[in-house]
């Protein structure tokens, strides 16, 4: 009877630390999300967003503020449109605010980096972010420097 307590005992715990293993995935894929509460959106227009996804975060100062909630393409522009949702307890950003797609880390994780402006107006539901930055493509990059170097040779 003591070894089947042990074996029962032995099963949930491996049964647990499996489901904490797969919660753990899907949290740090940003598949799932604990956020209940809705923010507010804003937009920005990007001539190249490189990986960025949907789910990926939107970040200042390197503190996780929202998520992209969407990316679509404006034929009429030939922009990416990425939508953002803020969380609302940051609901004091100025409209001069400049958004930047950036890379966190050695795998290369893209996200949306927003650098507050000085204006005394804050961004409101729907706003549009007029500043950015694209993502830099390091095949372009690469590119660059290769006919940088072949034009010194000659």
């Amino acid at each position: 009877m003591n070894s089947r307590t042990i074996e029962i005992a032995v099963g949930v715990f491996v049964a647990l630390g499996l489901a904490a293993f797969f919660m753990l995935a899907m949290k740090v894929s940003n598949l799932i999300s604990y956020e209940s509460e809705t923010g507010y959106q804003i937009s920005a227009r990007f001539d190249n967003i490189g990986g960025l996804r949907e789910r990926s975060p939107v970040a200042v100062a390197g503190v996780r503020i929202g998520k992209v909630s969407s990316i679509v393409y404006d034929n009429e522009t030939y922009e990416a449109v990425v939508v953002m949702e803020i969380e609302p307890q940051y609901n004091r950003f100025p409209i001069d605010t400049s958004a930047g797609i950036l890379t966190a880390g050695l795998l290369g994780e893209q996200y949306v980096g927003l650098e507050p402006g000085a204006e005394e107006e804050f961004l409101k539901t729907n706003s549009v972010i007029t500043v950015t930055q694209s993502a830099i493509v390091l095949e372009e990059v690469i590119g660059q420097f290769l006919y940088s170097k072949a034009d010194e040779k000659e």
